[in-house]
């Protein structure tokens, strides 16, 4: 049903914005930046979702996105041939539609988790921040914390067969609730 383009194949770095490209030039219309990450609070365990903002929801997600942003830059929007003021009155409406459309892209990860088991965290599963690999402004996005590896014993859990086919699982059905609302 669905055509998944990958990133990468192989464990390299490629540079945020060129992620945002490789999702632009597919033409796709959602883009997942799935991540297992650290924090500085090791009790810390639970999967989360990120969506783009100009500020973020919290302290804690600006210095993560601080530190994923290795660097911040926008990606052009083709608007075609017109005069820069309706331009950017163009990107302007793209961009928050795509926003708003990432926001419940978010919602729905968050509750096809809890239906499908998937730990969320317990406060605040949805936040937000300026990540440059969520600035599509043309392409709903999220950013999936999967777990964090500061904490042990999630850490020795995300590298079980198991519990990857249980997120694996969940984010299909989240993918299927997504289109099957904007249809």
């Amino acid at each position: 049903r669905y055509r998944v383009y990958l990133t990468r194949d192989r464990d390299i770095y490629i540079k945020l914005p060129q992620r945002v490209a490789i999702a632009r030039g597919k033409s796709a219309d959602m883009f997942i930046s799935l991540h297992a990450d650290t924090i500085m609070r090791p009790g810390v365990q639970g999967s989360s979702v990120y969506t783009l903002s100009d500020t973020a929801s919290d302290a804690e997600t600006a210095k993560l996105a601080e530190r994923e942003n290795a660097v911040d830059s926008l990606v052009n929007v083709d608007v075609g041939d017109v005069d820069q003021d309706v331009a950017d009155i163009l990107i302007d409406l793209v961009t928050r539609d795509t926003m708003n459309q990432s926001k419940v892209l978010a919602q729905t990860v968050v509750s096809t988790f809890h239906k499908h088991g998937v730990r969320t965290l317990p406060e605040r599963p949805h936040r937000s921040a300026g990540f440059a690999v969520l600035k599509a402004p043309d392409v709903p996005s999220v950013l999936i914390e999967m777990g964090y590896l500061s904490n042990r014993s999630e850490a020795n859990l995300l590298i079980t067969p198991k519990h990857q086919q249980k997120i694996a699982t969940a984010i299909i059905a989240v993918i299927d609730r997504f289109f099957t609302w904007n249809e």
